[in-house]
């Protein structure tokens, strides 16, 4: 009993000086020897609870694609058509990785390595099933897996792509609806009203709402706290 006691608490002492450094400065420039060090716990403990870096990401990744969906949907106040609360949903989603870098590092890595792609999709497929299932009466959950492994991908290249003067935000939102739209199937009229909403809304007004709310619910969860400026006290 005292030993799963000592290994819950050094596993909340990992997650919370990670989730911190992550958001602060960025996943890839996080050493294991630097969480190690901050969550003053031994090298042997941090590597039999988390054999990779990898493993910490996945448990950040399902906490935020938990709750981030749910978010958007209650600041954009709004009742929408399922197909429409799919678009704000991913172009919300898309609009996190221009406001903030350090995010962008972490959806992009959650999208690229093997066990958070794999939720994301899980965590998609039944979504997407429940919202375009009438344009695939014969499709399986499998058949919407594979074409989330698609959309999923584009998802994350143009995330990892920046917005600049050339290919400014409006743009880049309208491209990446256009094109998974089509892969399932949604009718072009259909396609150009969901357009036209989404650009009459303020989208990086309600992305800053999400991302605010989202490290809230991150600093709960993981007991530290965003400062001001951007940087990060861990709770005592």
């Amino acid at each position: 009993m005292y030993l799963r006691k000592d290994s819950s608490e050094t596993k909340r002492k990992i997650l919370t000086v990670c989730v911190r450094l992550f958001l602060d400065q960025g996943y890839k420039n996080t050493s294991v020897s630097q969480i190690v060090d901050e969550a003053g716990v031994a090298r042997g403990s941090y590597l039999n609870l988390f054999p990779t870096k990898d493993k910490i990401l996945l448990d950040l990744t399902e906490t935020m694609f938990g709750g981030q969906f749910g978010m958007a949907r209650s600041i954009a106040d709004i009742k929408l058509p399922p197909v429409y609360a799919y678009a704000v949903e991913t172009v919300i989603q898309l609009t996190l990785t221009e406001l903030n870098e350090n995010l962008r590092e972490i959806y992009i890595e959650a999208y690229s390595l093997p066990e958070t792609s794999e939720y994301i999709y899980l965590h998609t497929t039944a979504e997407l099933k429940q919202i375009f299932s009438a344009n695939f009466p014969d499709y399986s959950d499998s058949d919407f897996y594979e074409m989330e492994i698609g959309t999923a991908g584009l998802m994350r290249n143009y995330m990892a792509r920046k917005c600049d003067i050339h290919f400014p935000l409006e743009r880049k939102l309208s491209r990446f609806l256009t094109a998974a739209m089509r892969v399932y199937r949604v009718p072009e009229d259909e396609l150009a009203k969901v357009l036209a909403f989404i650009q009459s809304l303020d989208i990086k007004a309600i992305a800053t709402k999400v991302m605010y709310k989202l490290f809230a619910m991150l600093e709960m969860k993981y007991d530290f706290r965003l400062s001001k400026d951007g940087e990060t006290e861990v709770t005592r």
